[in-house]
């Protein structure tokens, strides 16, 4: 696909979005169900009615193109495509469960195993981010569209992004080695956009989640000027054989102090 078909598939999309994320707030506000899956995680009508609506409006705009959910994936089925769909309904289950507010909706495109296009939606913060292609990164915040640059907003502090409070040594290392002076607590996709909006600098993690945790939110920092690869600095590709993530580190930019 080329920018134009890029461009014009996200776009398209967005409304789809914007539909599925209030339908996930009204089944949070009159109370989720619950069902706990073979892996022992949960999954709510809210990830389900999600999943529906945004895999029929994928399938209008690329019907040729195999789509991959959480909710449906087989992680014991290998993926032999190249291009493909990633799709993760509700990434933060538990935050929507406890009507937190760092729950976001995500499907990201990958070509050639790489991320080509993202879309990530925070329905309680009202805050909607997506891009398709280098210096094509944007968000939607209460109607405004502006574009992301990773440009760096808190100039006296390096701020690193956590997953909870018992973050690992290895981490905590990086984080040292890239001179963090601030660690803040965050759930879901969200951390790579809040990277790729400037309000914060780094984000490290262990081998964790599934491909489709990361790669809308990958796609967004990609594509406003940031970049993530793995704790050897080796290029992070999709379409691995259990969908399983390797150890990420995902940054701002090259250099966090400026």
């Amino acid at each position: 696909m080329n920018n134009l078909n890029l461009k014009n598939t996200a776009e398209n999309l967005i409304d789809a979005f914007f539909s599925a994320g209030r339908i996930a707030k009204e089944i949070s506000k009159q109370g989720v169900k619950i069902t706990i899956k073979k892996d022992k995680s949960p999954v709510t009508d809210g990830d389900l009615a999600v999943d529906k609506i945004l895999k029929t409006k994928i399938k209008t705009l690329t019907p040729d193109i195999h789509i991959i959910s959480e909710e449906s994936a087989d992680i014991n089925a290998e993926n032999k495509n190249k291009n493909f769909w990633l799709i993760d309904p509700i990434d933060g289950t538990r935050d929507y469960i406890n009507k937190k507010d760092e729950y976001t909706l995500n499907a990201a495109l990958i070509i050639n195993l790489k991320p080509a296009l993202g879309i990530v939606y925070a329905p309680a913060k009202e805050r909607l981010f997506f891009s398709y292609g280098k210096n094509l990164a944007f968000e939607i915040n209460s109607g405004k569209k502006t574009s992301l640059n990773c440009k760096k907003i808190n100039a006296d502090e390096i701020i690193g992004l956590e997953n909870s409070g018992n973050t690992p040594e290895e981490i905590l290392n990086i984080y040292k080695k890239n001179k963090v002076s601030k660690k803040i607590k965050m759930s879901s996709s969200l951390k790579f956009c809040i990277l790729a909006a400037g309000e914060a600098d780094i984000y490290a993690a262990k081998a964790r989640a599934y491909e489709w945790d990361i790669a809308a939110g990958h796609a967004i920092l990609k594509h406003a000027g940031g970049l993530m690869t793995t704790h050897d600095e080796k290029e992070f590709l999709y379409g691995k054989k259990d969908y399983k993530n390797l150890p990420i580190i995902a940054k701002r930019s090259l250099n966090l102090e400026i």
